[in-house]
């Protein structure tokens, strides 16, 4: 699957608009602002104004936002005092250039996070670079604390697609905190939900993260209340539920033999995941920046897809294909999670992944229960597991005892004659 249109900007995407004309023969410097509706976006725009900036926001909608919640970002960019606010869907986009290929590469960052806000951000990017150029309009502004890794994400993702962009960060330049943001948002008459005041939330298809509070230590999770979807275990079913996931070439195409189409399948495994309690964790690692970092998350149809699909791969991969995908799947995983997608040997690993799921085509069933995740096996016509071929500690027909005999001789041989010598001295 190409990413020649994300590299290049070309776009499917949709805008609308909601117009608010400004003052008649006032001609100011206009500011594109990377907008979410959260605190650190919200504090944005009335700074701006206060710097003598015209405010044009932009929503990227990556599959976090309902419909209600989208209308109401508009109308909260409105009520601050912009001029005008765009809307810009990015979640096909998102799911084909990201999505299946963190599953295919089964991504986890630090073994965990199956980096949910990273590839998010680099769409966004994408989006709003192209909104830029297609106004005229040469400087753009984003949210981004100075302690986060979004700040690299987006200044490097907009500097590859506008070089000569200025960008603005306020929260970062000034270093504000959020008390510091609350207060003055409270001066200004705006109103900031306890959540805001305490937590950090980004919402994608991807999944959702968590920051604040009990997240700045090592120990203590956020209370129930502040996951937005995936329940608390005392409220999911008693009951397992077994779902069948089919995949062709490392794509997950199915649900339940139900054809779903791009996003579709994020959306299905997201409804039935989520009730079970299933996808909530935490991360701890060190951040782009060279400290530690840790957030919570909940991320449940990436952590169905990823078990699945790798168990998937267990059967149709020889074991040397399934060293160096998985070597190199972090490798590329990585380096989107740091914002390093423009460097081109990603290009390069994406070209070793694609070639390695041609085969990795067939269906894996799975059982959820309390959070849990188990995988009840797979099915495939590429399986390498051939009975015909011999049966795993009972018969085979392609050797006999002798074959056996001197093959156990031989393959430890090397490390036999070290040893001894070793020994020796």
């Amino acid at each position: 699957m190409p990413f020649d249109s994300l590299r290049s900007l070309r776009t499917s995407s949709t805008i609308t608009f909601d117009t608010k004309v400004s003052s008649p023969g006032r001609r100011m410097k206009t500011v594109l602002l990377a907008f979410s509706g959260g605190l650190d976006t919200s504090f944005c725009i009335p700074f701006f104004l206060e710097k003598g900036y015209e405010v044009i926001t932009a929503t990227v909608d990556t599959g976090g936002f309902s419909t209600e919640e989208l209308q109401a970002i508009a109308k909260k960019s409105a009520d601050l005092g912009a001029k005008e606010h765009v809307a810009l869907d990015a979640q096909e986009e998102l799911y084909q250039h990201f999505v299946v290929k963190i599953v295919q590469a089964n991504y986890l960052r630090g073994g965990t996070y199956p980096s949910c806000v990273g590839p998010e951000r680099i769409v966004a990017a994408k989006a709003i670079a192209k909104l830029a150029l297609e106004r005229g309009i040469t400087t753009i502004a984003h949210g981004s604390t100075g302690a986060g890794n979004d700040q690299v994400r987006f200044d490097g993702a907009l500097r590859a697609y506008i070089p000569a962009v200025e960008i603005l960060a306020p929260i970062r330049d000034e270093g504000l905190t959020r008390a510091q943001e609350v207060e003055y948002l409270k001066k200004k008459g705006v109103e900031v939900s306890a959540h805001s005041k305490d937590y950090s939330i980004n919402v994608g298809i991807l999944g959702t993260t968590i920051g604040g509070k009990e997240t700045k230590a090592t120990l203590g999770l956020p209370p129930d209340e502040v996951y937005p979807h995936v329940k608390p275990i005392h409220q999911t079913p008693d009951e397992a539920e077994s779902i069948v996931i089919g995949f062709e070439t490392g794509e997950a195409v199915s649900v339940n033999g139900k054809k779903l189409g791009g996003a579709g399948v994020i959306h299905e495994l997201n409804s039935v995941a989520e009730k079970h309690g299933v996808g909530k964790n935490t991360h701890l690692g060190a951040t782009i920046l060279g400290i530690k970092g840790r957030i919570a998350f909940e991320a449940p149809a990436l952590s169905v897809l990823i078990r699945a699909h790798q168990e998937l791969e267990k059967s149709v991969l020889t074991s040397r294909q399934s060293f160096w995908k998985n070597h190199l799947g972090t490798v590329w995983g990585d380096m989107i999670h740091e914002g390093q997608f423009f460097d081109p040997v990603v290009e390069d690993i994406e070209a070793m992944i694609d070639s390695s799921q041609r085969y990795v085509t067939g269906t894996v069933s799975v059982e959820l229960l309390k959070g849990n995740i188990t995988v009840l096996g797979s099915e495939s016509e590429y399986s390498l597991l051939d009975t015909s071929i011999g049966t795993y500690g009972e018969e085979n027909a392609l050797w006999n005892g002798a074959d056996a005999r001197g093959f156990c001789k031989l393959y430890g041989l090397e490390g036999s004659i070290a040893f001894q010598k070793h020994q020796k001295k």
